[in-house]
């Protein structure tokens, strides 16, 4: 996953202590969410010439936080990251600021820009707005926190989240000018706008994901 510039011996931590961690999360923030925010991260390094031991190590702690309440495991996520005194053997008390700082504005709906360059990477990498992601994320999100809703029910509230984050009013924002999300949100935003797409969209995930239990 990384390149010769990184450093081994952290991989093999983070792969082995950390990552693990995922497995207990729900399917919106599991392990294959984190591997691809880790590797979209990682394509960020060159274009924006930072530390890739950081930015590795950002992605991997960035969602550590779902430990606890959503509602704020951004926070949750930064203590834990500056919290690990394990990470003294890669990073100065600097750079483990920067990271905690990267974790905690890493969240979508956060009311300020990222303070440092590594949290506009991670929040950009956590976007996951290739479409059929995003509509597969939403559903598996509403099934596995509200099982007690019907399936118009689970409906509303996948139009009203896609509204409220993704459309043209929508709050979500990107830091990184040029990245493949930019194309990316154009192509979810057109199927927004289309009442009856999005909703065979929903279907769609909706069935599949139920017909799975």
């Amino acid at each position: 996953m990384l390149s010769n510039t990184a450093s081994l011996d952290l991989v093999e931590f983070i792969e082995t202590q950390i990552l693990p961690q995922y497995t207990s999360f729900d399917k919106a923030h599991n392990l294959e969410h984190v591997t691809r925010v880790i590797r979209r991260s990682l394509d960020l390094v060159k274009q924006t010439g930072t530390d890739i031991n950081m930015v590795y190590t950002i992605a991997a702690y960035h969602d550590l936080g779902m430990s606890g309440p959503r509602a704020v495991h951004h926070i949750t996520g930064g203590k834990i990251l500056a919290g690990d005194t394990r990470l003294r053997r890669w990073f100065s008390a600097e750079q483990i600021k920067i990271m905690k700082e990267a974790v905690e504005d890493h969240r979508a709906s956060a009311s300020h820009a990222p303070r440092s360059i590594y949290g506009k990477i991670v929040a950009e990498a956590d976007r996951d707005i290739v479409p059929e992601v995003v509509f597969r994320r939403t559903v598996q999100f509403g099934l596995a926190n509200y099982p007690e809703k019907s399936r118009e029910e689970h409906w509303e509230r996948f139009r009203e989240h896609m509204d409220n984050k993704y459309s043209q009013n929508g709050y979500i924002r990107l830091w990184i000018p040029g990245s493949p999300n930019e194309q990316q949100l154009k192509q979810l935003r057109e199927v927004i706008d289309t009442p009856e797409l999005l909703r065979k969209k929903f279907n769609q995930y909706y069935d599949e994901e139920t017909q799975r239990k």
